[in-house]
């Protein structure tokens, strides 16, 4: 299985705007069947989700982030789940595909507090 440091770090780069803009970055990080439920409740599919972060403003920071916890879903995925601080404070969860070796998103979902 993949450790938890390197998931994390995979995390924490969906949330720099330099992989968050960057379409073939981003997209070598999503497995091909990715989904992700917004805060909103609105449901993307990989394409969706590339091209939106694309257009992003560049101003974005990475805001603080803790509460981490990995947990096995068997032996090829992996469910990882954090808190993110800032301005719009959320509850995220990902389940990661690590079944080749080479961790991709499969599904994400954040939750807004408050």
């Amino acid at each position: 299985m993949t450790d938890a440091a390197t998931l994390r770090a995979l995390e924490l780069s969906l949330l720099d705007p330099l992989v968050r803009r960057d379409p073939i970055a981003l997209a070598a990080l999503l497995h091909p069947s990715f989904t992700e439920i917004g805060a909103s409740g609105a449901l993307w599919t990989r394409d969706a989700i590339v091209a939106a972060l694309a257009a992003e403003p560049d101003a974005r920071q990475i805001p603080p982030t803790d509460e981490w916890q990995v947990a096995a879903l068997g032996d090829t995925h992996v469910l990882v789940t954090y808190r993110i601080g800032g301005e719009r404070p959320s509850r995220r969860s990902s389940i990661w595909d690590v079944s080749t070796g080479r961790p991709v998103l499969r599904f994400h979902q954040g939750t807004l507090l408050g």
